[in-house]
């Protein structure tokens, strides 16, 4: 149980860390983007909004709630991320986790983003189901994908494999938007741009921090490396 405690040591401590940096870093970079392509979007909309239920209130409350929101997120991300980790066997320490938690950016953010960019309101999107399932098919090929090429390193037929795992997605081709946009184009590149960046550094943090917390905290100095033996998860 030792190494099961110090691997949740490392997913809360490292998911709570790198999500109030995300927060701390999308709240000057983000939020006021959100903010302003509202404004578009409430100046080219005529239709009166219905009552939502219970929000926050703007100031101090938002914020607290957005904050907390962000941080058990970034702990679910890093449960994810560290789980999959042990379960590969992999050695947890500052390096890998951090190249792990390219990889993770990679996946969920980064491919995404070159077909269905991230994109603030008032933008038109494509139908939500065909997003989902192309972000969903996206996110498993690119991590097919990478396994064949990084992880495997067996034969060239194995690195053409994840080649064509990388691209496929892409060779289908993203659901296409229906609509019109409220919010210049400047605004929407700006969005997107500050959007996968504060990502990445989520990942690159999360996976850095957690395998940094992990390889810090042996109870006892003689132990083995960093490796994770994944037979704790099924004893």
């Amino acid at each position: 149980m030792s190494q099961f405690r110090r691997l949740m040591l490392a997913v809360f401590g490292s998911g709570a860390l790198a999500g109030l940096a995300l927060f701390s870093v999308q709240h000057f970079t983000v939020i006021p983007l959100i903010q302003a392509a509202e404004t578009y979007e409430a100046a080219h909309s005529n239709a009166a909004h219905e009552d939502e239920g219970w929000q926050p209130t703007e100031g101090w409350e938002r914020t607290s709630y957005t904050a907390l929101t962000t941080m058990l997120t970034g702990i679910g991300f890093a449960a994810m991320l560290f789980g999959v980790m042990a379960l590969a066997g992999e050695t947890i320490n500052t390096r890998h986790g951090a190249l792990w938690g390219m990889a993770a950016f990679a996946c969920f953010s980064l491919a995404p983003a070159l077909g269905l960019p991230p994109q603030p309101p008032g933008v038109a999107v494509a139908d939500l189901h065909q997003r989902q399932i192309w972000w969903a098919g996206t996110v498993i090929a690119t991590a097919v994908g990478l396994w064949f090429i990084v992880w495997k390193k067996r034969s060239w037929l194995c690195r053409i494999c994840g080649v064509v795992c990388l691209l496929l997605p892409h060779l289908v081709g993203a659901p296409v938007a229906n609509g019109e946009s409220s919010v210049p184009h400047q605004l929407v590149r700006r969005f997107t741009i500050a959007s996968v960046a504060t990502s990445g550094i989520f990942w690159l943090l999360a996976g850095a921090l957690g395998g940094f917390i992990y390889s810090r905290n042996y109870a006892d100095p003689a132990d083995s490396p960093t490796t994770y033996d994944s037979r704790v998860i099924k004893g």
